[in-house]
């Protein structure tokens, strides 16, 4: 009977291992699925607004890439 426990509980810890690997490679590829995107910032009087050593100043985002999927098209409408 002990044997038979151990034998589970063996089987269990390994399966538990591999799926907390696989959540972590998932967790890398969404991480990965990210770009940063730069704007100028523009005044009130539709001019760029400059730093103190006269460079324009940016706003800078971090947004998510998603990956776009092929369809088919759709025939029109007779």
């Amino acid at each position: 009977m002990k044997q038979l426990l151990a034998v589970l509980l063996v089987a269990f810890a390994a399966t538990a291992q591999a799926v907390d690997s696989h959540a972590a490679d998932v967790a890398k590829a969404d991480a990965a699925k990210t770009k940063e995107v730069c704007k100028d910032v523009i005044g009130k009087d539709n001019k760029p607004v400059k730093n103190k050593d006269g460079s324009v100043k940016q706003m800078c985002k971090t947004i998510k890439v998603h990956k776009k999927h092929e369809g088919t098209e759709i025939p029109p409408k007779k």
